[in-house]
């Protein structure tokens, strides 16, 4: 069976919720300094890149503005994150509203990380990142001594 486009969204917003309590788990004084390891990034570093990336693409896919930058800009509070996060997945539901399946599986390199792919397979590897980093997070908190939030509340 195949996913529909609505089906892959809201796989998508499950994992965003999950995400955001990850975020919320943190306390503010390890969100953006703990790392476990000197060759490691600290969380809040990790959801820069993942929000980044969902505006970036999503703004591309969408409307053909593709355009990599720091939407955390100037944001050193958790809150100010958990904000930023919110704000840029209210943006992505009214994009992705609006693209088509045609639109979707439009092919072209990436502007970003070089590959050519199709704007679905770009939207497969922000979620797959966001999936990735949302671990680290969650070892990040078990190694804190945190309890991270259950993975099957979605």
């Amino acid at each position: 069976m195949i996913m529909s486009k609505k089906d892959y969204f809201e796989m998508m917003e499950g994992n965003r919720r999950l995400t955001l309590r990850a975020i919320e788990a943190f306390p503010e004084d390890k969100f953006f300094v703990y790392t476990p390891d000197e060759k490691l990034r600290p969380f809040s570093e990790m959801i820069k890149e993942i929000v980044n990336i969902e505006s970036g693409y999503m703004h591309g896919v969408a409307l053909d503005k593709w355009e990599y930058k720091d939407v955390f800009e100037g944001a050193n509070k958790k809150e100010e994150f958990l904000q930023i996060s919110q704000e840029v997945r209210d943006q992505t539901r009214k994009l992705f509203e609006e693209m088509n399946e045609e639109r979707l599986n439009v092919v072209m390199q990436d502007p970003f990380f070089g590959p050519e792919m199709s704007h679905f397979a770009r939207l497969q590897y922000a979620l797959e990142n966001e999936i990735h980093h949302r671990g680290q997070g969650f070892t990040y908190l078990r190694l804190l001594g945190i309890e991270p939030p259950e993975f099957y509340v979605r």
